[in-house]
């Protein structure tokens, strides 16, 4: 059986979507494959999310925001979005749900603590039953 593939997408690839996907690589491995990408990319990744997840022990400080294609949606079985609208191509056959989460740009750390603690709980359940 290959490895399903999730994509995590939010505007500017900075926040949210890449604490998914990191989230994701560390409880998943090699079991998933994890993409994720914005309709706006930012120009780097947000440091107060990055700080949150350096507490958790998962480094997404040197991941580059990137930008939403159709291939990437075509590539996935799983798309899930975070606040990008109608932004997000859809495909017959493909998973789509929306997480709605507090976007993490400009706040404190104390802020940001709360949301990256729902999308670690998101992601959790999602691995039980993407691999059991």
């Amino acid at each position: 059986m290959t490895a399903p593939t999730v994509l995590f997408v939010c505007v500017h690839n900075a926040g949210r979507s890449q604490m998914a996907a990191g989230y994701l690589r560390h409880f998943a491995a090699d079991r998933v494959t994890v993409l994720s990408a914005g309709s706006l990319p930012a120009e780097q990744i947000n440091p107060v999310a990055a700080e949150a997840m350096r507490e958790e022990g998962i480094d997404i400080a040197s991941a580059q925001p990137a930008v939403l294609s159709p291939e990437a949606v075509r590539a996935s079985d799983v798309v899930i979005t975070m606040g990008c609208g109608d932004a997000c191509p859809i495909f017959p056959g493909k998973r789509y749900e929306d997480w709605e989460l507090e976007d993490p740009a400009g706040q404190v750390i104390e802020a940001v603590r709360p949301i990256r603690d729902e999308i670690r709980r998101r992601v959790e359940a999602l691995v039980d039953e993407l691999v059991g």
